[in-house]
């Protein structure tokens, strides 16, 4: 399904962005094309809550993620569940990677399908970039690491 940006959608975008990486300008990028592009940063404490301690601190990623072209606004999200921050922005649409379809945040997926149904909300999926992740970036950094170490 294709949308036209309308100046007056809010869109809201959930992430962690600990490593900024071409998976988190991919999804911006995409995000930008429906509206008004809120990112909701997780906090500290719940990227803890389901990864490891981020590596960079809540003000340091908001920051970095301020100041990437189609970012409107960035907000604390201080749990994995949106529905806080969805009570009061009530965006036009939610943008999430499409890993969340099976992976362990399907619960806040179908949570967040409900609660946007009050307000006409729509969840759009984007493809994850493949092979990119932060912890693909931590763990290619640790084996680096270690070979370095060997020699």
């Amino acid at each position: 399904m294709t949308y036209k940006k309308i100046d007056n959608k809010i869109v809201y975008l959930g992430m962690a962005a600990d490593i900024i990486h071409p998976g988190h300008i991919n999804i911006i990028n995409q995000a930008n094309k429906y509206g008004k592009v809120i990112v909701g940063l997780l906090g500290d404490e719940a990227i803890e809550s389901y990864k490891r301690k981020p590596i960079n601190n809540f003000e340091s990623r908001k920051i970095i993620i301020s100041s990437i072209k189609g970012v409107y606004k960035v907000i604390e999200q201080t749990t994995l569940d949106y529905t806080y921050n969805l009570d009061i922005y009530k965006p036009d649409f939610i943008v999430h990677g499409d890993d969340w379809l099976n992976g362990p945040q399907k619960h806040i997926r179908k949570l967040i399908q409900e609660q946007i149904k009050k307000w006409d909300g729509q969840i759009i999926d984007v493809p994850y970039t493949k092979y990119i992740s932060t912890t693909n970036i931590i763990n290619n950094i640790k084996l680096r690491h270690l070979n370095e170490n060997k020699n």
